[in-house]
């Protein structure tokens, strides 16, 4: 038995909390809302973030964060991008030198351009990072439904035992080295997903979501070369995996806002009704600066931000990628 905190109890971290349990871990989630916490300890369940599914009665939740991080010998990350930063620092004191931090979290900071798992890095230098990423909706994994995903970290022995205590006969975990390939495709996907859903709003048909999920896996890969991953991590799970799921599967809220947004709806107003985060909006803003600072091109993404924050209409946005200059598909 591994003693497990998890930080954040949204729909992936209430998930991911559960698994741990099942596997038989003893297990504390923190939770930022006092009455999801309280409903987790009372009723097993976490009807706000992760409805209609019984949590293991095992699993312990608190609103106060050292409390969860106490005695862990292993912490899970898993919070929105835009909060992961000072959430991390407030974790601070309560971190053992040596323990293993798995960086569940999918984005790139505004401010800073950083990949989640370099925030976690430079708030909790005593930890061993680990990302996790790959196809897997929160629901699913829950429900127990076969899932493959992806630990990546630079510390072979972090990977392996973040491996260990998350694999079961529904969740199977493979060990990575190319963090920063993992990274890149976890938080690209939701950007992708977005245009998918754009394209499915406006009523276009499947050939314009295969090519939107093959162009953008390119967008993807060239980012993540220049940055220093393997192109071939982007081919696996945490990239083409994760971006088939994402753009595809009717659960993905970064998708759905994209069918909202190509059906006319404001961004504040398809936001507005929502507890969840669609971290592709967040990350639109960022994977473009991303882009731009290290000159690499990405006509999607920017495509994608016109249509968001610029007041491009959509049908507009989808006309400009067809028009675009021709070119060998390798460029």
């Amino acid at each position: 038995m591994t003693h497990c905190a998890v930080i954040g109890a949204g729909a992936w971290g209430t998930a991911l909390a559960d698994l741990l349990a099942r596997n038989d871990h003893d297990v504390r989630i923190w939770a930022y809302e006092w009455d999801v916490a309280e409903m987790i300890n009372r009723d097993h369940q976490n009807r706000r973030f992760l409805p209609d599914r019984e949590l293991r009665e095992s699993l312990r939740a608190s609103n106060d964060i050292g409390e969860t991080l106490e005695g862990a010998e292993i912490i899970a990350m898993v919070t929105p991008s835009h909060v992961l930063r000072s959430i991390a620092t407030a974790a601070t004191g309560f971190v053992r030198p040596g323990t293993p931090v798995i960086v569940a979290s999918k984005g790139i900071e505004q401010d800073t351009l950083a990949l989640m798992t370099d925030i976690v890095a430079q708030v909790l230098p005593q930890s061993r990072v680990v990302a996790l990423s790959g196809p897997s909706f929160a629901a699913e994994v829950a429900a127990r439904q076969p899932t493959a995903v992806v630990v990546a970290s630079k510390d072979s022995r972090a990977a392996l035992l973040a491996q260990k205590v998350l694999s079961s006969t529904s969740f199977r975990t493979y060990t990575h080295s190319d963090v920063i390939g993992v990274e890149i495709g976890g938080s690209l996907k939701n950007v992708m997903a977005i245009a998918t859903g754009v394209a499915e709003g406006l009523g276009l048909g499947f050939n314009a979501r295969a090519a939107l999920i093959t162009r953008g896996l390119a967008e993807m890969t060239r980012l993540g070369i220049k940055l220093g991953a393997e192109p071939a991590t982007l081919a696996g799970l945490a990239g083409l995996g994760d971006l088939v799921l994402t753009c595809t599967g009717s659960l993905s809220r970064n998708r759905s806002v994209g069918v909202d947004i190509g059906r006319g709806v404001l961004l504040r107003e398809v936001l507005a009704g929502r507890d969840t985060v669609a971290e592709g909006v967040v990350t639109t803003r960022s994977a473009r600066a991303l882009a731009a600072r290290e000159d690499v091109e990405m006509p999607i993404v920017d495509a994608v931000h016109r249509v968001l924050f610029e007041s491009q209409p959509a049908a507009e946005a989808i006309g400009a990628l067809m028009t675009r200059e021709l070119r060998p598909e390798a460029d």
